[in-house]
Parts: structure tokens; sequence; C-alpha cells
């Protein structure tokens, strides 16, 4: 039996000498690789992390302390050691485990995350809980540099700084590789910084200095300008934090030692961590973002450089292919994307129009107001962003760019269900927050052809327009043409009678199949906003039951604008809506999550047999 095997939980590793632990990271690794090639997922991110992981659950009394994972693409070391390890060939399937941290999965996973930089802000809120119910336990925020970029990290750091609470934010630096100058001088700085010695003659020294102001502005003004020569700590400092770092990530017996240091300092600490994606994987840390999210691989072999055959395009891929068409035939066209340029098929277009490209980082707030900035001076901003991301600018989405009517296209991609990703990414909400707003136009695309022409008329438009597509390979062929997209107007595709379904975007190809079985009347709708309402009323008149089917939330979005337009027009058709149910859908297989409710051609078709028996 390997070590790693008799560890089902924390406690037991905490049983173990230090002088195990780089046998257990060793282990740990090889399990972590092998398991990821078998299941496919996040792999670079939890190589990287491995010694950090077995670290915190080494010296802190998890789950009573607490581990808050930012983004949790590095969680998996962390669930192999909390109890999963037997389920790791189950991640990120049907029924299996989430490839994130998920609350009603373990003890362990204190906070459910997906979505980036809310680590701070949530172990903030955990310290300051204890302190309220006079209980006594750590808690530990663990974030990426990327994540540190956005400015909900900022506000809490600046909230925790002046609130001095017993927090402790890990920085995992993983953009950097450990060379020389961050090598042994720092980590004896680190050392003496964590160490209780430091830390009493500083405050010594601030209590005989304060009596003699002017010595001790000096004396405060020559510490800050030593460390800053030595430590990038200054600003974390500044923030109120007491900084340490930064220090070697994979040395397992230099971060218990360290976190042992300071575990139990009062107040915000700030641990600055130096790692490699990747690390002890040559081909992860050769390529990290290739191997940042895997499919199932040979991992002896790695992943191939080519695929044997040309895969088909996605709909990124379509965006991407026509962004670079249409910036080449209008200079006033630019691209941003809150750092998702590989997911969004934008590398290409990164490379042809470099001046017109801008990724401004997990920022997506920021991403919406720089368009609408961009849109007052006559340029024509495409904002590429995953409908799930757009969530998080919704304010500036009203305040900035609906409100004064401008310009801005949003590409958004990942509309629907998204499949291994699970509920954290499903882009489920978009239409129904979308709709409700003045001067917005929404489409969403039933095939490769009919993307391309919606993004064409909506970079023709002078108004706000949000184009939606899902996740994974384009239907239809990518160079097709089709008439242009007329404002406003949908299509019949299939005559039939007394019943008539209104498709919408990714959901038309089920629906033409339910109609052929049913013998039913199929229109592809285009638009939700503005509704065709000529063609809805037409169809209510030569038919009995109006059914709409779309891959989002039911409540609010395509179904419930026909709903309304029929019950205000007073045309008294039953009206059926069929879309994502009122909960939130598990991850797995795309083909069987919609099958699970309802959305495939066999459950559109029973969904409708139902309604028509229970109206007789």
């Amino acid at each position: 039996m390997s070590l790693l095997e008799t560890i089902n939980e924390p406690a037991q590793l905490r049983q173990e000498p230090q002088s195990a632990l780089n046998a257990v990271c060793e282990e740990l690794r090889a399990f972590v690789l092998e398991s990821v090639s078998k299941t496919g997922g996040h792999l670079s991110s939890n190589l990287g992390v491995i010694e950090l992981t077995v670290a915190l659950h080494y010296c802190f009394d998890t789950p009573h302390d607490r581990l808050v994972w930012d983004v949790g693409h590095q969680c998996y070391p962390h669930k192999v050691l909390t109890g999963r390890r037997d389920r790791m060939n189950t991640l990120r399937q049907w029924k299996g485990l989430a490839g994130f941290p998920k609350r009603d999965e373990s003890p362990y996973d204190t906070f459910g995350v997906a979505h980036s930089s809310t680590s701070i802000s949530a172990a903030l809120g955990m310290a300051v809980a204890a302190k309220a119910k006079g209980e006594q336990r750590r808690v530990v925020a663990i974030i990426g540099d990327g994540a540190m970029s956005a400015g909900m990290a900022f506000e809490a750091l600046n909230n925790a700084g002046a609130m001095d609470a017993n927090v402790l934010v890990i920085l995992n630096d993983n953009e950097m590789s450990i060379s020389e100058p961050v090598g042994a001088l720092n980590n004896y700085l680190s050392r003496l910084l964590a160490s209780r010695t430091y830390d009493k003659v500083r405050s010594v020294g601030k209590s005989v200095l304060s009596a003699i102001p002017p010595v001790s502005r000096f004396a405060r003004r020559w510490e800050e300008h030593m460390k800053g020569m030595v430590l990038p700590g200054t600003m974390w400092e500044e923030f109120g934090f007491n900084y340490i770092g930064p220090i070697d990530g994979h040395d397992v017996n230099l971060l218990v030692d360290t976190l042992n240091k300071i575990k139990d300092k009062p107040g915000p600490q700030f641990l600055h961590v130096l790692t490699r994606k990747g690390a002890g994987y040559d081909k992860a840390e050769d390529d990290p973002i290739l191997y940042h999210g895997v499919p199932k691989f040979d991992h002896v072999a790695g992943i191939p450089a080519a695929p044997a055959t040309v895969p088909k395009k996605t709909y990124s891929d379509i965006f991407g292919d026509w962004l670079c068409d249409a910036a080449a035939a209008d200079d006033a066209i630019v691209a941003i994307t809150p750092a998702m340029r590989e997911g969004s098929g934008m590398v290409r277009y990164s490379k042809e129009f470099p001046a017109r490209y801008f990724d401004v980082g997990i920022a997506e707030q920021h991403s919406v107001t720089f368009a609408a900035g961009l849109a007052c001076e006559g340029m024509k901003p495409v904002v590429a962003i995953y409908s799930t991301f757009l969530q998080r600018a919704y304010d500036q989405l009203v305040h900035d760019v609906v409100l004064q009517n401008l310009p801005v296209v949003f590409a958004i991609d990942r509309a629907g269900l998204v499949g291994a990703d699970g509920p954290t990414h499903a882009g489920s909400f978009d239409v129904a927050f979308l709709r409700c707003l003045p001067n917005m136009t929404i489409l969403s695309a039933s095939d490769a052809a009919e993307c391309r022409a919606m993004l064409s008329l909506a970079v023709a438009l002078k108004s706000p327009v949000a184009v939606r597509y899902p996740r994974g390979a384009a239907l239809g062929a990518p160079d097709a043409t089709i008439a242009p997209v007329e404002l406003g107007k949908g299509e019949v595709r299939r005559n039939g009678g007394g019943v008539a379904i209104l498709a919408w975007g990714s959901m038309l190809h089920p629906a033409l199949v339910a109609g052929e079985k049913l013998n039913a009347t199929v229109a592809n709708m285009r638009f939700v906003k503005p509704l065709d309402e000529a063609l809805i009323r037409e169809l209510a008149n030569s038919h009995d039951v109006l059914v709409t089917v779309e891959e989002a939330s039911v409540q609010g979005s395509a179904g419930s604008a026909v709903a309304e337009f029929v019950a205000g027009a007073g045309l008294g058709n039953r009206v059926v809506q069929i879309g994502l149910p009122d909960s939130f859908v598990d991850q797995g297989d795309p083909a069987l999550m919609l099958a699970s409710v309802g959305l495939d051609a066999a459950g559109i078709e029973a969904r409708i047999r139902d309604a028509l028996v229970s109206s007789r």
C-alpha cells in the first residue's frame, strides 16, 4: 500500500512526520496526473499546487480551519486528500465529483467557487464571523496571480486590511520561475520576516521610537524603503497586511515551516508563493496553456501536437473567423476579451490585429465600460464574453452601455449548458436579464452560417446588440452563405398543422426532428428582441398550440416573450414553454445533460405530446 492510500483525511496526513511529506507530494502528483489523464480536466494548475496543498492541510486543522480556493482550477489535490480519492474517476461527469469546490460535496469545501477573485471576500467574511462568535479558527484564501488582477480582489484586500481580521491570503504566483534573485536570499528574508524575533524587534522599535515622532517617521520610511528594495511587499503592507515572501512553492518543508510561523499571528497576513504550472510533468511545464484544460489523453505520450483529423469548427472558431474578416473590412472594429482569448476563439485575431485587440484581464466590469468609451468615440467594439461572466458586469451593461444606447456588440459564448464545467459556467440567465433592457437587440444562432450573418447585422446596428451561441461544434458548413438576417424577422422552417414550435438558437435542430414526428410547424425565431410579432400572430391564427423551445431559463426568456405577446394581443392560444428548469443542472456529457431536462428531440416530442393530452 502506498503512503497516499493511507491518507483518507487530513487528520491522517497530520499524523505523518514532516520528513514523509516529500514522498506524499510525489505520490499525489503522480496520482493527479494519471487520474486527470483518464477523466480530462484542469491539469497544469493542479500540478503546480501539490506541495502547497499538502502543506496547508498539514499545518492547519481542516475543516475547522477554513481553506477557500479561488476559481477552483487547482482543487484536485485538495479533493484527493479530503476523502475523495476513490471518486476521482468520476470527476466532471454526470453525478460525479465537481471540477470545482462545492459546499454540498464535502465539509472541506468551505466555499463554492468557479468564478474568479471571490476567495478573499469570502475568507474575510468567515474570519469576521468567527470573531463575532468567539471561535478560534484560521481562515486562508488561496488566490492566483491572474485572479489578483480583478478589482474584487483589491476591494477585499482594502476591506481586510482595515478590519484587522485574522485572515491569511496566499498569493499563488505561477507566472514567475524561481530564478536566482528569488532563491536562497529571498527564502532567508522570508524566514526572517515570518519569525517571532523579527516581529518582537519591530514591535519594540515602534514602542521606543513612538516617543520621538521625527525619528519614528524616519525609521518607518527607512524600513519601507529597504523592504521595497529586496522584497515586493510594500504594496501589500500598505493594504494593512503583514507580507511574507516570495518563497519557493515547491519546497514543502519551507512551506510548512513558514505556515507554522505565521498561522497564529493576529491580523491580516499575506504569503507570496512562487510556483510553476505543470510542475513535475515536463510536458505541462513546457506548455502550461495546452495542459491547462485537457481531454482524456495518454500522459506518457502527452497530448498529440495535431489531431489525426481536422476537428470540426466550434462556434467560438466561427466567431473568431468572422471577427478577422470584419476587422479587415472595417478599421473601426475593435475586440475586447476579459482574459479569455483562447476560449473565445480570438488567437488569430490577436495576431493579425494586435493594435485593435484588448485583453483587459479578469475585469469583466471594466471590459464593458471600456467598450462603452470606445463606442462614444466612433469605434465599433465587440466584447467577446462567456454568458456566465457577463453576469459580473450587469450594472456596467445597464448604466454605461444600454442607458446611453451605445453600439456595443456582445458576442455571448457558452450560451446554455456547458458540459463538464457544470452549473457555475452554464449560460442559463443571459436572455432573461438582457430582455428587460430597453435599446437591447438579442439574437441567437442556430448554425454556423447564421452565426456569421447575425454578427454582421449586429456590427452594422447603431445600438447595443447581443449575439448568443452555444459551446461546442458548430452545426452546418462554416463557409456556407445565407441571405442577410433581417432585423426582428424569423422564418418558418417546416410547415405542419395543429402545433407550431417556435425554436430559438441551438434548439432549432432538435425541434425540427420533433416536428417531423408530430407533423408540427417549426419556426426559427432568430430574435427574442425585437420579437417577430407578425410571425407569431400568423402562427397563432393557424395553429391551436404554440410551443417555445430554448436553451435558457424558462422564466423571462424567449418563451416568456412569446407568451406575453400572445396574452397582450388577446390571441387566446395555449403557449407551452420548454427550456431550462428552475434549478441548476449537474455537470456531464452535454447530450446527456440536454436529455435530462427534456431538451433533446425525444424530450421535446414527449413534452409536446403530454401537453396535448392534458389540454383535451
